[in-house]
């Protein structure tokens, strides 16, 4: 598959987090010439937060991984493969999720509960756990903490990804030096809600689960929760941050604790880079959207409107073919449903501004529009100005390839 053009010129400078080890395996469930499985496995047993998928279609796996955070957040290590999504699986779909549990459990002389699961791909189609389980041992064995099987796991838990997604990031808790890692996949069904596709960050920071947990859910909002490649949202979608508490800091009993400050900042910043990284790989994109929606009535207010306009196929259709239909934007905006004012509303587009008391500003220049629309980074700017509600997602074009890729996906 051709390669994303608005993929990044060279990999992403990764670095090592202390207390883990990491492996990569071949099951050729659905890719033949690549890896497909990652395991990521913990010295000791360590904190997880995770956020999951709100899909009421929810796989076995995002199932079992409730479970574990539900039983305490502490995980021994996270399996994942990629081709087969084991979701709308029912009682054989949980049974072949347990399966792989027990299985990378038992190899690591541990309780199955302490596992946590991913898999992504095709939905419908109970996973051929037989096809992985013989793997475990061996990629037990060969698991490394070298920062280059970080980039190999990048790989391993792609689909339709047509480039690997990973970021790191130095920060501090007090004067410590803390490292912070994470990689993601996704290209296509991105709508998420409560995760992206599939991500798993690590961070050799010491901080205890429900700490994990609620920073997490915060920085998510803004990251992996704000972005759209097509509205859909996946039956798969679980974002897992684990801390292995190799860092020697002062104890942190509260996410509001004033040492998290720096921690959550670096956070937020790798988890924002990999949901970009994300909307750049949708499939068939040719242009990253950055919408901000400000002077809302509120917050949940300017966000609606914002992915109102994200998901407009007729915006997306417009930016694809480099059409400067500011209509359709105004369209958006007053299907969202929310509070609007129409003779208020002020569009830019690349910082041009178009409307103004109600219609098309007198001394709007499409030209300049259209130059904009001709690069791969496109601005849409709105602004409600009825309140102090803001919001900023990100979402890409659509064009006839993202057809041509889910037209043959089961191919």
């Amino acid at each position: 598959m051709q390669k994303s053009p608005l993929a990044p010129s060279s990999p992403a400078v990764l670095m090592a987090v202390p207390g883990l080890r990491l492996a990569t395996g071949h099951s050729g469930i659905k890719y033949k010439n690549r890896d497909d499985l990652m395991l990521m496995c913990f010295d000791k047993p360590v904190a997880v937060g995770a956020v999951m998928t709100r899909s009421r279609t929810a796989s076995a796996p995002v199932d079992w991984c409730r479970a574990v955070v539900h039983q305490g957040g502490m995980a021994s290590a996270i399996l994942c493969n990629a081709g087969n999504a084991n979701a709308f699986t029912g009682a054989a779909g949980y049974d072949a999720a347990r399966r792989c549990a027990e299985a990378v459990a038992t190899v690591m002389g541990t309780d199955p509960q302490s596992i946590m699961l991913a898999s992504t791909g095709v939905i419908g189609e109970v996973l051929p756990d037989d096809r992985i389980t013989p793997h475990i041992a061996a990629m037990f064995a060969a698991a490394s903490p070298d920062v280059s099987n970080w980039h190999a796991a990048a790989e391993a838990i792609r689909t339709t990804d047509t480039f690997a997604k990973a970021v790191s990031r130095k920060t501090h808790i007090g004067d410590t030096e803390i490292t912070i890692t994470g990689i993601a996949k996704g290209s296509g069904m991105i709508a998420p809600d409560m995760a992206t596709m599939l991500g798993f960050l690590a961070t050799d920071a010491n901080l205890p689960p429900a700490v994990l947990q609620e920073v997490l859910a915060q920085v998510n909002e803004e990251s992996f929760n704000a972005i759209t490649v097509d509205g859909d949202t996946s039956t798969s979608d679980t974002v897992i941050l684990a801390a292995t508490g190799v860092a020697d800091h002062v104890a942190i009993t509260s996410a509001d604790d004033a040492h998290l400050s720096g921690f959550i900042h670096a956070l937020g910043e790798v988890m924002t880079e990999l949901a970009i990284l994300i909307v750049k790989d949708g499939e068939g994109a040719s242009k990253l959207i950055t919408v901000h929606v400000h002077g809302a009535e509120n917050n949940t207010a300017a966000r609606r409107i914002a992915f109102a306009i994200g998901n407009s196929p007729l915006v997306k259709t417009a930016i694809a073919g480099e059409d400067a239909n500011w209509g359709r934007i105004v369209m958006a905006v007053g299907k969202s449903g929310e509070m609007v004012d129409r003779d208020q509303l002020d569009i830019s587009i690349g910082g041009i501004p178009i409307t103004s008391n109600g219609m098309c500003r007198p001394d709007y220049d499409e030209t300049k529009v259209t130059a904009h629309m001709k690069g791969d980074n496109i601005a849409i700017n709105v602004n409600i100005n009825i309140g102090s509600g803001m919001a900023t997602i990100w979402t890409c074009d659509l064009t006839q390839q993202y057809i041509i890729i889910n037209a043959d996906y089961r191919s």
